[in-house]
């Protein structure tokens, strides 16, 4: 958890239309929209390095201070649109919060140690969705699966909830699934599929036949 925002600097977008968002792009900036109850949307440009690694290190459920152009405000991730090619963030919308707030989020379910041997995971859920306070939030919920054996399972209302957090998901919704491994069929060995053996048999005696 972190109890502290990441300092971004931003600039007011002038411009607006999909030349002016590639013309950004290409300088090296993302367009970002900030949405609030209290105020119209804010349309501003971030440095698309600074933003990436805000993300790469924190995170889409990251905090950042916004600095625009001497204005401040608290802000959250709210959602990222990478481009398909390259990568690259191409967009971002935040939201607008204020310190003391409570948030719902998803937080990332990670699994650490060593299931029963012969025993195969399956892990249905790969978020567990949470009420938190917006300077607190987890970076990720990580399960003990080590010793979990065939017909173990987790469900959200069996994780333990992090300081701060509150379920939101149903309870009884599956995160871990702890089962027999699937085994592909083989032929059994000398044994041909499709009736191939039964159908060259019937070719021989038909040919014996015409003899």
């Amino acid at each position: 958890m972190s109890n502290q925002a990441i300092a971004l600097e931003a600039a007011v977008r002038k411009e607006f239309g999909k030349g002016a968002a590639r013309r950004a792009r290409r300088a090296g900036q993302i367009p970002v929209v900030v949405y609030a109850n209290e105020f119209e949307p804010l349309h501003i440009l971030v440095d698309r390095l600074d933003f990436t690694a805000i993300i790469r290190n924190h995170g889409t459920n990251a905090v950042v201070s916004l600095d625009i152009e001497g204005e401040k405000q608290l802000a959250m991730i709210k959602s990222v649109d990478q481009n398909v090619l390259t990568f690259n963030i191409d967009h971002a919308d935040l939201l607008a919060i204020k310190r003391g707030e409570k948030v719902e989020v998803d937080i990332p379910v990670v699994h650490t140690g060593e299931i029963a041997s012969g025993a195969m995971l399956m892990q249905d859920a790969e978020t567990i969705r949470v009420e938190a306070d917006v300077m607190n939030i987890p970076e990720e919920i990580v399960l003990d699966v080590e010793g979990m054996e065939i017909g173990s399972t987790i469900t959200a209302g069996d994780v333990q909830m992090p300081g701060g957090c509150t379920l939101v998901d149903d309870p009884e919704m599956l995160i871990i699934n702890v089962v027999v491994p699937e085994v592909a069929d083989v032929p059994e060995e000398g044994g041909q599929e499709d009736g191939t053996e039964d159908d060259a048999a019937e070719v021989e005696e038909t040919s014996a036949a015409d003899e």
